[in-house]
């Protein structure tokens, strides 16, 4: 018989295969059933370390990947977090365990909605989840000591990168939309300087006035 993934200690198992090594990290993945932020019809792959689909064209991101652009913000706890692109909240838990709040934007309202109601079920409060452009951030909150970008552009868009405080980092995936580097940027007085890059992946596009034009015109 075929073994299936069930439990968050499996997914933990895979994260450390695929190099995770931040335990604070694993703890938030081991605490936070992902069972419960995917469709019902993708729950036998909740404890896969594989992408799931979640409509309207989109997907979650890969476990292990998610992993470690979060392991290159270098959380410590007290963090002031920004999240371009809340899918339907899992990443956004564990961004939630590992630093004091989140703010977490999502470009459509029903993936946005579903967000909600999971992170709600699992009693996750430091989080302000915003509908929106996703690609100019969250001005009003800013400045922020991280920011995750979970869809794929050329470059970081210039709202983006004037949110991180000095010191502050960001990751993002650079690249056109399905072939990318994920790369660590930290902020400078001079502006955002590539760390290193992360790992190779593939990516959804990023949307928005500082990203691709949008492809859905109604984005229920």
């Amino acid at each position: 018989m075929k073994f299936l993934p069930k439990e968050p200690e499996d997914l933990v198992r895979a994260l450390r295969a695929a190099g995770i090594g931040d335990e604070r990290l694993l703890g938030a993945v081991r605490a936070t059933p992902r069972a419960g932020f995917v469709p019902a019809g993708q729950v036998a792959d909740a404890y896969r370390d594989v992408p799931v689909a979640i409509g309207q064209g989109q997907v979650t991101t890969q476990p292990s990947l998610s992993a470690m652009m979060i392991e290159g913000l270098g959380l410590g706890g007290s963090e002031h977090v920004l999240e371009v692109g809340t899918g339907l909240g899992f990443q956004t838990a564990l961004l939630a365990l590992l630093a004091a709040d989140v703010v977490s934007i999502e470009m459509r309202p029903g993936i946005a909605r579903q967000a909600r109601v999971n992170l709600a079920r699992h009693g996750v409060r430091n989080v302000e989840l915003r509908v929106g452009d996703g690609s100019g951030g969250v001005p009003d909150r800013a400045p922020y000591d991280a920011v995750l970008v979970s869809a794929a552009f050329p470059e970081v868009p210039a709202p983006l990168a004037a949110q991180v405080r000095p010191g502050g980092r960001l990751v993002q995936p650079i690249g056109p939309g399905g072939h990318e580097r994920v790369v660590c940027f930290e902020r400078t007085t001079s502006g955002l300087e590539q760390l290193r890059v992360l790992t190779a992946a593939y990516f959804v596009r990023l949307q928005g006035r500082y990203g691709f034009p949008p492809d859905d015109a109604g984005l229920p």
